[in-house]
């Protein structure tokens, strides 16, 4: 039974309450202090605090979390919004990072996936891509 109002009014929903973007994920890593550079240097996120278990990022709107976990290695399901995913793949590839799968299109635009140094696979996509089928 939902809460309501309370002060016992009468009051229906619409759209008050539901998701309307990603505010943070958390990506795995076995050793923050050695991930960290990954994220800041080659993504170019801001580091805004970390700690020995926990590093925090942000760039623009995305925010990230590296979280220590002896669990790493894993397709982490993220996808950074990128203005061009052939120019993200370039850029990195310079800078040797491996690639998992080459730029494709799917429904939601045109995406690319890469291995941070932990082995996560992280994907990028392009921003303002409309859906296709």
């Amino acid at each position: 039974m939902p809460l309501g109002d309370p002060h016992g009014g009468f009051f229906e929903y619409t759209t008050e309450g539901l998701p309307e973007s990603i505010g943070v994920c958390t990506v795995p890593v076995r050793d923050v202090g050695r991930a960290v550079p990954f994220y800041r240097d080659l993504l170019g996120m801001e580091v805004l605090h970390e700690d020995g278990d926990r590093a925090y990022l942000r760039r623009g709107t995305c925010n990230i979390i590296l979280g220590r976990s002896e669990t790493v290695g894993v397709d982490t399901g993220l996808y950074l919004g990128v203005d061009n995913p052939y120019n993200t793949r370039r850029r990195l590839i310079d800078e040797g990072v491996v690639f998992t799968m080459e730029p494709r299109r799917g429904p939601f635009g045109t995406y690319t996936s890469f291995r941070d140094d932990d082995g996560n696979i992280i994907h990028a996509i392009e921003t303002g891509a409309e859906f296709r089928i």
